[in-house]
């Protein structure tokens, strides 16, 4: 075919065989947040054991961790795998699937804290249960967020929570001057707070009371007044 040029030519460039080829697709590239963590020979970890109305056989929840940057300053602890075992039978396919889970979210790195709030808030259709010491669990699954946020204490990845040392004294000071009230008049439970004290929304625990005319928690310190 015969092209005619009509304008003045100011400049060219050679075609090779390999600029007509069609560019070739491009394959998905794939975007990892860290490399996930190998296993070495030897884990260190805690077991911690959990008794609950929900089941009748205790539960035994076991998290290894592995010591990252070992013999420097910046040496921590971090979950690696989790494991809970128990004589009951009857959650064995859910917990096997949510260890399993968890351990691979564990081995990924990044930041796991999220999974604490994630577990704590799931609860029980059928109702949760109180604690010894009145504090409320929605749920078995909410109970194994308390360990995983217990044993994040233990290592150091969340810090806790706590009343400043003013605040632990008063708290320490009302709850024996109620607790020796109560006792007077026979009128507590083993929870160590008063009968018929509310529940707490901030740490969930049956500890709330009026207290110089404010509703008060004996556990935490929340107070409205505050």
């Amino acid at each position: 075919m015969t092209i005619t040029i009509s304008k003045k030519i100011t400049g060219y460039a050679v075609v090779t065989e390999q600029d007509q080829k069609a560019p070739e697709t491009k394959t998905a590239e794939i975007h990892l947040f860290g490399e996930p963590l190998s296993r070495p020979d030897k884990l260190v970890g805690n077991t911690y054991k959990i008794k609950t109305p929900a089941s009748e056989h205790a539960l035994y929840i076991t998290i290894n961790d592995v010591i990252m940057n070992e013999g420097t300053a910046q040496e921590h602890r971090r979950p690696f795998e989790i494991f809970i075992n128990s004589k009951n039978m009857e959650h064995f396919q859910w917990i096997v699937a949510l260890t399993r889970v968890m351990s691979a979210v564990f081995r990924k790195g990044g930041d796991i804290t999220f999974l604490v709030e994630e577990l704590q808030s799931v609860f029980d259709p059928k109702g949760g249960y109180f604690k010894k010491g009145g504090k409320y669990i929605p749920s078995l699954v909410a109970e194994i967020g308390e360990v995983l946020k217990e044993h994040l204490h233990e290592i150091g990845m969340l810090k806790r929570n706590e009343p400043e040392a003013h605040q632990k004294a008063f708290i320490e000071a009302k709850r024996k001057e109620y607790t020796e009230k109560q006792n007077a008049s026979n009128d507590s439970d083993n929870s160590g707070f008063p009968e018929g004290a509310q529940l707490c929304a901030k740490c969930s625990t049956k500890a709330v009371i009026v207290m110089d005319n404010c509703l008060t928690c004996l556990n935490c310190g929340d107070s409205k007044c505050n």
